[in-house]
Order: C-alpha cells, then sequence, then structure tokens
C-alpha cells in the first residue's frame, strides 16, 4: 500500500525511482530523458508495467527465479503466517519451517545430509569456497586450498565469486581478485571446433580431460574444489556433452577434490527434474541453490552438503577452531523456508516438474523449427524449461552475432509484450545467445506466443 503522494499517482513512483533507485545492470543516462520502467503486478505467467501494458514473462522475473509463477496467494499467505510468528531468530539456533524444509529438502538429494541457509546464491557459494578452504587448512596444512572453475559459469556478484567467475565482462574492472581460484576450460561442443587438438568424436570425455591437464599443471596436492554449473547458464545455456559428467567425477575422485554443483539457476526444477544435476548421475559433495527455491516469493538460499563434508567440523570438539565459524545474518530469515515449503508443494500436487519437461521439449522443438527458417539461428539447446538460441552470422564459420542487434532482438520481443533475455557484458565478442526460461507453469499457448514473437523479431532485425 502506498502512502501520501503516492496513493493513486504511478507518476509519482516513476519520479521517486529515476531521482533515488540504483537499477541493477543498468546504464542510467537513458532515464534522464525516458521513464524507468517498473512493474507494478504480476499473475500467472504475465506482468504490468506502469502503464498498465501486458508483458509475457519467458524469463521468470528476470533472471530464472519465479519459477511457480506469479501471484500465489498460499506463498504469501504462508510467509505472513510465519512472520506473525517468529520473524527471525540467528542460524545459530534452528527454527520450525528451517528444520522442516531441510527434511523436505534432502528428501529430493539421495547422497547429501546437511543445508546450511544463506539469503543469496552468492553468498552461498562463498560458503562453499570456505569449507573448501577450512578443510584444506585443517587437514592439509593450508596446501590443498585452490578452486578450479569454469570458463562461461558464473557464480555471483561478490569479489570471492567473481574471482570463481568465467565470464570476462562480468569480472572486468572489480579485480584484484581473490588468489587460489584456478579457470579450467569449457565443454560448449557447439564451440569444439576452435579448440585445439579438441576431439570431435568423443568432445565430452575430453573436455572434462582438459580439466585433469590443469590439475596436473596446479599440482593435484593443491587443488581442493572443482565449482561447475550442471547446465550453464549465463554463459550460453550450455548442456554439457556425453560422457563429460562421467569423466569430471573420476577426476574428482582420483585427486580427491570435492565437487560443487552450483544449482542457482538451475535446481529446483528448472531443468525438469528438483536439481540439473540429477540428470547425468552425478554424486555431488555440495550443491548450492538460491533462485527457484521460494521462487522470489522470499530471500533464500542453500547450501547442502554430504555427512563426510559436515563431519570434518566436529571431529574435534576440543579444538575452538574445528567448527564452521561462519554465519549467515539473514540465513537466519524465517519468511525463505516457509516460502520454499510451500512453493516445493505446489511444484510436487501441481506435477510441474512432468510440466516442465513436456513444454521445454515442445518448446526446443518450436524453436529448432524456427532455426529452419531464420539462418541467423546457429544452434538452439537447453533442458526443460531453461533454454538458449545461438545468433551467428554465418552457420558454416559459427562467427557470433553482434551484441548490438542480439540485443535488438530482445528489444523488438519487448516492443511486442513479451519479455526474453540474452548472454550480456558476458563474453568478449560471445555475446550472442538469446536466453529462455519461462515459469514452470508454461502453457503451449505460451510458448506459442513467445516463438511467434521471436519469430517476428529476427524477422524485423535480420530480414
Amino acid at each position: 500500500m502506498m502512502d501520501g503522494k503516492f496513493d493513486n499517482d504511478i507518476q509519482a513512483v516513476v519520479d521517486a525511482d529515476r531521482a533515488h533507485v540504483w537499477h541493477h545492470l543498468s546504464q542510467h543516462k537513458p532515464y534522464e530523458t525516458v521513464d524507468p520502467r517498473i512493474i507494478v503486478e504480476g499473475k500467472g505467467m504475465r506482468v504490468w508495467d506502469q502503464k498498465g501494458k501486458e508483458h509475457l514473462d519467458a524469463v521468470s522475473g528476470g533472471v530464472w527465479t519465479v519459477n511457480v509463477g506469479y501471484g500465489r496467494e498460499s506463498i504469501a499467505n504462508a510467509v505472513r503466517d510465519q512472520l506473525l510468528k517468529l520473524c527471525y531468530f540467528a542460524g545459530s539456533a534452528g527454527s520450525i519451517p528451517g528444520a522442516i524444509f531441510s527434511e523436505k529438502l534432502i528428501e529430493k538429494m539421495p547422497g547429501l545430509s546437511r543445508v546450511y541457509y544463506t539469503n543469496s546464491g552468492s553468498e552461498a557459494n562463498e560458503k562453499a569456497f570456505k569449507m573448501i578452504r577450512q578443510i584444506a587448512h585443517k587437514r592439509y596444512g593450508g596446501k590443498k586450498h585452490k578452486v578450479l572453475y569454469r570458463e562461461r559459469d558464473y557464480h555471483g556478484t561478490t569479489i570471492g565469486c567473481l574471482s570463481a567467475g568465467g565470464q570476462d565482462e562480468r569480472n572486468a574492472q572489480y579485480g584484484p581478485f581473490t588468489p587460489g581460484f584456478v579457470r579450467v576450460p569449457h565443454c560448449l561442443e557447439y564451440r569444439a571446433f576452435q579448440q585445439p587438438g579438441a576431439d570431435l568424436d568423443n568432445y565430452g570425455e575430453w573436455a572434462a580431460n582438459q580439466i585433469e591437464q590443469v590439475i596436473l599443471a596446479e599440482g593435484p596436492d593443491t587443488v581442493g574444489g572443482l565449482c561447475l554449473e550442471p547446465v550453464t547458464a549465463g554463459g550460453g545455456v550450455i548442456v554439457p556433452p556425453k560422457g563429460y559428467w562421467d569423466r569430471v567425477q573420476e577426476i574428482c575422485k582420483k585427486y580427491d577434490i570435492l565437487l560443487h554443483i552450483d544449482e542457482v539457476v538451475c535446481g529446483v526444477g528448472r531443468t525438469g527434474t528438483w536439481f540439473g544435476y540429477q540428470h547425468y548421475g552425478i554424486k555431488p559433495d555440495m550443491v548450492t541453490m538460491a533462485k527457484g527455491v521460494a521462487s522470489g516469493y522470499a530471500a533464500i538460499a542453500c547450501l547442502v552438503t554430504t555427512e563426510e563434508v559436515f563431519n570434518m567440523f566436529k571431529d574435534d570438539a576440543s579444538d575452538p577452531m574445528n567448527y564452521f565459524r561462519d554465519i549467515s545474518t539473514f540465513g537466519g530469515c524465517t519468511a525463505g523456508p516457509a516460502a520454499a515449503i510451500e512453493n516445493m508443494r505446489i511444484i510436487e500436487d501441481e506435477n510441474l516438474l512432468g510440466n516442465c519437461t513436456a513444454m521445454g521439449d515442445y518448446m526446443l522443438d518450436q524453436l529448432n523449427a524456427l532455426s529452419d527458417k531464420h539462418k541467423v539461428i546457429g544452434q538452439a539447446r537447453g533442458k526443460g524449461l531453461f533454454l538458449g538460441a545461438e545468433l551467428v552470422k554465418d552457420r558454416d564459420t559459427r562467427e557470433a552475432m553482434d551484441e548490438s542487434r542480439v540485443q535488438a532482438v530482445v528489444k523488438d520481443c519487448m516492443e511486442q509484450g513479451v519479455i526474453i533475455g540474452a548472454t550480456n557484458r558476458s563474453l568478449p565478442g560471445l555475446n550472442n545467445t538469446l536466453c529462455f526460461s519461462p515459469a514452470l507453469i508454461a502453457t503451449k499457448d505460451d510458448i506459442n506466443q513467445i516463438i511467434s514473437a521471436v519469430d517476428g523479431a529476427l524477422t524485423r532485425v535480420f530480414g
């Protein structure tokens, strides 16, 4: 509810926003002459701006978050009821929703057993890095402290997470970075031909073997963790090739390296399974998650570990430095797990994993059909309702399309009332992938509207 001059005066809201709000990922110079967009309301798959214009949201809140759609009264009620009973207590003590959600979550994650609550994906990943570092000091004299991360993968906005960031434009101008983070090559099969010596017939295993080469160069006794997205998100929506994950796990086991899977985007249904890693038979030591955990109805993120990792922090109770000496202030908020419990119930009761798989297959088919018409689509790819279309100037050379023209497609879709995304400020010269992540409630009609908008935009931008 608005107060005073803001009552029924949306222009006052716009003026206040222009004068005081620092928007994320935005160049603000245009706002001196053009109104910033204010999203006023959301229902199901659709949102409305301050002018009353309706948009179909094909990116779930802009950044892959609102998995169950907008306007879920049952989640709002669960949060309200919990806030009245207990809004917060530091995570050094437990809470009823925290305990209940942890059990429900672990039931979906065989082989894992412990949940550490935080308030964002960046923070959850920081905790994992800190655990790896503390284990290195406890067991290896501090030597086995290095964390490997992959080109194109993104793990958060803090300096620590950017130190593990595989997107050079997102990292630019924020260094110097934390030492001990080491990059490994990606496994994007579409661009395998650009990697010298790549085995194109067995690319998945070959790409994983490049990780081993980095480990050997660094020294296996110095590497403590490997952090990877199961399906790369902002780096181009990249599904790993066959054989990749089997070999990655062999390598981690061989060199006693903790495998940390970043599920901040893929987690809680986005790819059609509860977690993206579950498509590939991965047995991680650590899993981080955030966005879809409560579909944006409350801030919550989690780091989940095996009991083996957990036990490393209680093996000598007489040592005052032996436990994980860490806290997340807002990891103690009870609204997050309260919302997450109801979010999970909705996914189960409405069979949204099944819908995600079916609608994801349908949408990928429609994107492939578009590629028959529009030669600028080099490859459509994805898993579940997590899809991308890489735009190129030439299909034979696979030269990336200019970012300005990719963004022109996004702008055209917006003008049609469909919000899509694209890789941006990520990879120099390779910000050329359109990104789609509609809510798990999407219907064929919704997808047809998205595809129609992209079709029209490609026609107008490229002819």
